[in-house]
């Protein structure tokens, strides 16, 4: 018995060892593991001596804290919290921004290995510009904040706040009172309207640091942000760096990436900022790293301030607001510089429900637009001429000065932008619109009633309804006219004026609505039969309607049905035919 007992103990012993060494393995192994990382990064840049930036004891801080909206959570609303007096004068719902912290946690929804990546010791500082025109309170403070907490503050030069003819009280006397407490921060203000661009200019005009850091008035910088954008311009100084751009819903302030997450900058050719997959060609084996992006969305970027003066600032003769990201974005590619996405920098915006004041004059995009096209886009400007007709014989004003400026920087020409650095975006948005397979009026075989759209916003309901046809209507301007295009989806509008919404369904018995175009099949991929069904393969049923409901939804496919047949107006048979041997059907 006693040698029995000895022998379990011998084993508890034993085991304990094992353990023990097993743990402390680990241990070494993790650690190894961290070292070797840092070595990688440390070796990947020569002569650069690169640190750990994270502020782990504010990282471990803001893990901990829990209450309304922190961690990025959604506040719970309820339907007085929906009231429309919250959203009047912000275009966000202000009450929820309120009650949620200055100073709230977010989710380090970073990808990992960006926990592990150093860099350089010696980093430029920045100043950062944030332009705002009666901006919520708390909107504004938590922008500031954020940046304040989430940055080394041996970085930041300076926060420069520029009022751009702010009427409300609270934008007066309380803010420039609050600001007194944060010496980094100081306001600068306008003394008319001036708009977007030129705001900026005037925060830019005054910056002090080695590189100028631009954002919204309503954003939260997330962990760790600022260095990785500071590190890549200190590799190289005509690099344009641009932080992911994460989502703060504009009614419940919950935290989350854009669908897609990391993309490309692009447009259409009506000028509409678009974001494409990056392809094949550019993914890299660690999605942690820089990604070059033809166009920025516009708001959140950093550049090197000599660089950015250099490349003459924003146009001066850009008003408002509108088209400056493609000025920028055009101007820093073709004239010997580059631009960059950077995954391990994330900072969230709210995107307003919808713009909460006027601007004098009304809006200047068009003239905007055409601006940017006279100089910068060479023979492409056709291509939007095509689609805003309108835009022909608009005066974009004296341009002489930045063509010349184009010429004193030796800037590459717009076919080397689309051939060297957009070469994907044709692939999404080509200059030549493919002709459509079907277009016009789309008529029910059973009813001779139309499908028609009364509201052209995302998650209106498709209806029957009487045919407006021949009725003097224009031919695109009313919710009847539908295009069948080459991306095999159905778009409101003719071939030449397709708005920005597709026919979308779920599933079977589900209704058919608008939904904002995605590009990328899946709910939005049809086939148009020989037998004249709207076919939807991801739901393996059809197109359906009740005449006296005046309701369109999806049913299981029945060739012998009249209600599911449908007749378009006009139809190009090659296209047609090419689609459906595509897809067998």
């Amino acid at each position: 018995c006693s040698r029995r007992t000895q022998g379990l103990v011998f084993l508890s012993v034993l085991f304990s060892v094992s353990s023990g060494i097993f743990v402390l393995l680990q241990n070494i192994t993790s650690h190894m593991l961290h070292v070797c990382f840092q070595r990688m990064n440390t070796v990947q840049n020569a002569g650069v001596r690169r640190k750990d930036w994270h502020d782990h004891a504010l990282m471990k801080s803001e893990a901990a804290r829990s209450g309304v909206g922190e961690q990025g959570r959604p506040y719970p609303l309820t339907d007085s919290d929906r009231v429309d007096q919250a959203y009047r004068e912000n275009g966000f719902n202000i009450f929820v921004s309120n009650r949620i912290s200055l100073n709230r946690s977010l989710p380090d929804i970073r990808h990992p290995n960006c926990k592990m990546k150093l860099y350089a010791e010696d980093l430029p500082n920045t100043s950062i510009i944030i332009p705002f025109h009666n901006e919520g309170w708390s909107s504004l403070l938590r922008t500031v904040h954020s940046v304040l907490n989430r940055s080394p503050p041996q970085l930041i030069a300076e926060i420069i706040l520029v009022d751009d003819f702010s009427d409300k009280e609270h934008l007066k006397a309380p803010l420039e009172e609050y600001m007194v407490r944060l010496p980094k921060v100081r306001i600068l203000r306008t003394k008319k309207r001036e708009g977007l661009i030129r705001t900026r200019l005037l925060g830019a005009a005054a910056a002090k640091g080695q590189v100028i850091t631009f954002l919204d008035s309503h954003c939260e910088a997330n962990v760790n942000w600022l260095p990785p954008l500071l590190d890549r311009i200190a590799e190289n100084r005509k690099t344009i760096v641009c932080p992911m751009i994460d989502v703060i819903d504009h009614d419940n302030f919950g935290y989350e990436t854009q669908a897609g997450d990391a993309m490309r900058g692009a447009f259409d050719w009506e000028m509409y900022y678009k974001r494409i997959p990056i392809p094949a060609q550019l993914q890299k084996p660690d999605p942690s790293e820089p990604c070059e992006s033809p166009v920025m969305a516009g708001g959140l970027f950093a550049v090197d301030r000599k660089w950015f003066w250099e490349l003459g600032g924003y146009d001066t003769g850009l008003e408002i607001w509108g088209g400056e990201q493609y000025e920028i974005s055009f101007k820093v590619w073709m004239c010997g510089g580059r631009m960059e996405d950077i995954p391990c920098s994330r900072v969230g915006h709210i995107y307003r429900k919808y713009v909460p004041y006027k601007v004098p004059g009304g809006v200047s995009l068009a003239r905007n637009l055409k601006r940017v096209a006279e100089v910068w886009m060479d023979e492409y400007a056709e291509f939007m001429y095509q689609r805003r007709p309108e835009y022909r014989h608009l005066s974009a004003g004296d341009v002489s000065a930045q063509k010349e400026l184009r010429s004193r920087l030796n800037c590459r020409s717009f076919q080397w932008f689309m051939t060297e650095v957009a070469w994907d975006l044709p692939k999404h948005y080509p200059p030549v619109e493919p002709p459509a397979a079907a277009w016009g009026e789309l008529r029910n075989g059973a009813s001779g009633l139309c499908m028609e759209s009364k509201h052209f916003s995302s998650g209106s309901p498709i209806r029957l309804e009487k045919c407006l046809k021949g009725r003097g209507e224009p031919t695109w301007s009313h919710g009847q006219v539908f295009t069948f295009g080459w991306r095999e989806d159905i778009r409101v509008g003719d071939p030449l004026h397709t708005k920005k919404v597709c026919f979308d369904a779920v599933s079977h018995n589900s209704p058919v609505t608008l939904y904002d175009c995605h590009g990328m099949k899946g709910n939005q991929l049809w086939a148009y039969r020989k037998d004249k069904s709207l076919y939807h393969p991801i739901s393996n049923s059809c197109i359906d309607s009740d005449a006296a409901q005046k309701r369109i939804f999806m049913n299981s496919c029945d060739p012998s049905s009249p209600s599911q047949r449908w007749l378009f107006q006009n139809t190009n048979t090659t296209v047609l035919d090419s689609f459906n041997s595509d897809h067998n059907v």
